[in-house]
């Protein structure tokens, strides 16, 4: 199995229970080895009290790349801190894309920048995230398959 299918099965995994995503709407645009591409879709639900899309809801967008690209490796990682800095809003009807690039990982610590742009392509939000590897996989280790 190459690392791009390692990381699209991982992703199918992933993908397959995450209620969270499913309800907020986002979708997967892209996966690879410590990349992941989503998007949102802006719709009345995500805006807050001055009608633009609310940050958390940029937030969840962010993190969630992030969270694909970082268990991309078939090892469990959970975020252990995120910083988000907003740029520009998100606008009713737009979609939002959110591009995570693995920057660096060693020993059981990642760290992630997350690029959400607007429709236009102008930057919404920055979000620098780090993660921490758990224990388990996502898929039985390709390694100890029979006949390897």
């Amino acid at each position: 199995m190459t690392p791009q299918d390692l990381a699209e099965a991982c992703a199918a995994t992933m993908w397959a229970d995450d209620s969270a995503n499913h309800w907020l709407g986002t979708e997967i645009v892209e996966i690879g080895p410590g990349h992941a591409v989503m998007a949102l879709r802006i719709q009345d639900h995500h805006l807050n009290s001055h009608r633009i899309c609310h940050g958390g809801y940029i937030f969840a967008l962010a993190d969630s790349a992030f969270a694909y690209a970082s268990n991309s490796h078939n090892q469990w990682a959970v975020a252990q801190h995120n910083q988000i800095t907003y740029l520009s809003p998100g606008q009713p009807g737009e979609v939002l894309t959110a591009t995570a690039v693995e920057i660096s990982r060693h020993g059981r610590s990642g760290i992630y920048d997350v690029t959400v742009r607007g429709g236009d392509g102008r930057q919404v939000a920055l979000l620098r995230a780090h993660s921490r590897t758990i224990k388990g996989q996502h898929l039985p280790d390709p390694a100890a398959a029979p006949g390897r």
